[in-house]
């Protein structure tokens, strides 16, 4: 008898018998309960000592990626693997939409593959308050908030995201534009969209204005996402003379936008982006942005959880910085 006779005779797959013999608190009460029948019926014995086994010998460190068309994200992702493997791991990569509950994916992941590191690039600190307490698998959070989680096995690498965002419109402030709007993320559901948020509302402040609803534009970090927005706030606010977006992909999108409506960039209307991607660098017009440090974010990130996974050493929240790069899409006045 083995874990696939039980999965047939029982009728429920593989996957959940073996996490109903280990009682999974995600396997239903009713699944527990014909399984244990089953096991109970044929006196079956899980093997622990070939269980044991099988996740002493994983080598795995899985990266779990917010944002499955994230080019930022990509860049770091090739980097991370090559670190990996550099220092005799096997690197796994787990895609998720933006909306998913990254550590939710994560403790079935654990569960299922018995990694021994995850690196999470992208996230919520929410559902790491929810749920990360569940999960003993050394991990970094990489280019999210994460210096006020307080957990033992959570290292965090990452940029300033207000003052990042400050920097972004105070740069269009000084370039001597004065009607700005802005492209981002639900702040209801990004964190990161509603850190950028604040450091731009910081700078208006600090300018005199108020950021006005009406300026700013809620987006899916993608080409259209920023191209929709773009329009949206066109419509709206045809007075707007620079925009500020997010993310690199939406202002690429963005500047479609008003190349199609007839707009010139940066002539007409100025864009900055955020990420600092390769693709910027040889857009047309150059793309003006806050750029993130990729190489630095990935050397730091694998650093620390080698260590961890090693040497057990304390968790870590390390700062990074970013550069502005003033690039041809913004124009003073």
């Amino acid at each position: 008898m083995t874990i696939k006779d039980i999965a047939k005779e029982s009728g429920y797959a593989v996957s959940t018998v073996s996490r109903a013999l280990n009682n999974h608190p995600d396997v239903s009460a009713e699944a527990k309960e014909r399984i244990a029948q089953v096991v109970a019926r044929y006196g079956f014995v899980p093997n622990s000592n070939a269980r044991q086994l099988k996740q002493q010998q994983s080598s795995n460190i899985v990266l779990i990626v917010k944002g499955i068309s994230n080019l930022f994200f990509s860049g770091i992702v090739e980097q991370m693997q090559n670190l990996i493997s550099s220092n005799g791991y096997s690197a796994v990569v787990h895609y998720l939409s933006e909306e998913a509950d990254e550590v939710l994916v994560a403790g079935q992941l654990c569960r299922e593959h018995k990694p021994l590191g995850l690196l999470f690039l992208g996230g919520n600190a929410e559902n790491f308050e929810r749920r990360f307490g569940q999960i003993e698998t050394p991990s970094v959070l990489v280019t999210a908030p994460g210096k006020n989680l307080d957990f033992p096995n959570l290292s965090s690498v990452g940029i300033d995201d207000v003052a990042a965002g400050r920097e972004a419109v105070d740069y269009l402030f000084a370039k001597g534009h004065q009607k700005i709007g802005i492209i981002g993320g639900r702040l209801c559901r990004s964190q990161i969209s509603q850190l950028r948020f604040e450091g731009c509302r910081q700078s208006f402040l600090n300018h005199g204005q108020e950021l006005r609803e009406e300026y700013f534009q809620i987006a899916s970090f993608s080409y259209a996402g920023g191209y929709r927005a773009m329009q949206e706030l066109m419509l709206r606010c045809p007075a707007i003379s620079a925009v500020f977006c997010m993310s690199d992909i939406m202002a690429v999108g963005a500047i479609r936008a008003a190349q199609d409506a007839g707009k010139r960039v940066p002539q007409d209307v100025s864009v900055i982006g955020f990420d600092g991607i390769e693709l910027g660098r040889y857009f047309c017009p150059r793309l003006a942005t806050i750029q993130q440090p990729q190489g630095e974010l990935a050397q730091i990130s694998v650093e620390l959880l080698v260590s961890h996974i090693e040497k057990n050493t304390p968790v870590r929240a390390v700062p990074v910085q970013v550069r502005l790069l003033e690039g041809e899409s913004v124009r003073a006045l």
